[in-house]
């Protein structure tokens, strides 16, 4: 069925690995939808970080007020988090996140919400049920995604959310659920949610990486880096449930426990193993990175003191990866590819690629329909319990 406020053909092209074909999807909530042949009793709602509105001082000042006043985030009791976001960070970095998210903006908008859309679309052409996005800081809020599915299908029954984080991590996967919760328990809503779990060490999104990941080892290079976003050291203690392993026992990321179910560290250096090991590539030549830091105590190596000194050690050509991030952004396009690069070269390097998220790689959207293809049948392993 189609329900709209206007029709606009959509068509991306600049960060997708392919173009898609020319749709017209209807604009409701700035959420977009591919024509439904009827009402659906289940639905998928993709949800991502977000983004501002605008590249703007005043959103991008808006958009990280609410990022960074997230408790799961910043996690200091709320008067000195907010003398700290609001009085120190925020007054800082507004103007100068604003410049940055100006030398990534596309003519449709932040790549964030344009990836995650085209995401959505691609998934829409592959699965009966209404799929929907929502985003954990900005717009679209959860619960505006809930009411619009609810709109479109009164029968709806339940909800099937993918935080479309591969790795736990309380400033990530776990305020995104929560967040989702949250606006579900403020209402009296007649569907059920269900969230997928973090798929760092699923086999077909394993293979949609490395799959991503091959053509660019076909060129000679020295030095594969896998980036993943930085977290404090606090944080992996905090999300340890056994109080007593993450940080804390020699080898802890390598020595089985229950914590790691919920331990960062140990999944990014699971996925990382999982992926060499399927591109066969030799332990010299890959190694593990993390970027984004705010503030001491955060997880290293650091990306961006690596990549100074990556060139000094005989490592010239050099491909980076970020697989915290299934979509690019400011963090990816920016950060990594804009001025990390300019970082390795000044540095000595002699050349330097980012290697993109998977965006809407063809196996990444199978992989995603698989899941749902999966649980329809009762299978709920990739269901959170």
């Amino acid at each position: 069925m189609l329900n709209f406020f206007r029709l606009t053909p959509v068509r991306f092209t600049d960060i997708a690995h392919k173009p898609l074909p020319e749709t017209f999807v209807s604009i409701h909530l700035q959420i977009r939808y591919i024509i439904m042949p009827q009402p659906a009793n289940k639905a998928i709602l993709l949800m991502n970080l977000g983004s501002p509105d605008s590249t703007e001082v005043k959103d991008v000042r808006k958009y990280l007020n609410e990022f960074l006043m997230d408790e799961k985030v910043i996690d200091i009791p709320f008067i000195a988090r907010a003398l700290l976001v609001r009085g120190i960070i925020v007054p800082f970095r507004a103007p100068k996140s604003a410049e940055a998210y100006k030398t990534i903006w596309t003519k449709e908008g932040s790549p964030l919400i344009v990836l995650t859309k085209q995401l959505q679309a691609a998934l829409q052409q592959q699965v009966a049920e209404p799929v929907a996005i929502a985003m954990r800081y900005g717009y679209p809020s959860p619960q505006q995604a809930y009411d619009l599915l609810l709109k479109e299908n009164p029968d709806l029954k339940e909800i099937i959310i993918v935080p479309l984080y591969p790795h736990y991590a309380m400033s990530s996967f776990e305020t995104a659920v929560d967040y989702a919760k949250e606006q579900y328990a403020a209402h009296s809503y007649p569907f059920k949610i269900s969230f997928i779990k973090p798929f760092y060490n699923e086999a077909n999104y394993l293979h949609a990486l490395a799959e991503n990941i091959k053509p660019h080892l076909e060129k000679e290079y020295d030095h594969l880096l896998f980036s993943y976003h930085g977290i404090p050291e606090r944080h992996i203690r905090k999300s340890d449930i056994t109080k007593s392993h993450c940080l804390q026992v020699n080898d802890c990321c390598n020595t089985a426990s229950p914590a790691h179910d919920y331990c960062y560290r140990h999944q990014v250096f699971t996925t990382t193993r999982l992926v060499t090991e399927e591109l066969g590539i030799p332990k010299e030549k890959f190694s593990i990175s993390f970027q984004s830091r705010l503030g001491k105590g955060w997880l290293q190596p650091f990306t961006d003191i690596r990549l100074e000194e990556m060139p000094k050690e005989g490592i010239k050509k050099l491909l980076v990866v970020c697989p915290a991030f299934v979509s690019d952004c400011l963090e990816t396009l920016e950060e990594i590819a804009e001025r990390g690069k300019e970082s390795f070269m000044e540095a000595g390097g002699e050349s330097y690629d980012m290697i993109s998220c998977l965006n809407t790689h063809p196996l990444w959207v199978k992989t995603i329909v698989g899941w749902m293809e999966d649980y329809k049948a009762g299978k709920e392993e990739m269901i959170m319990k």
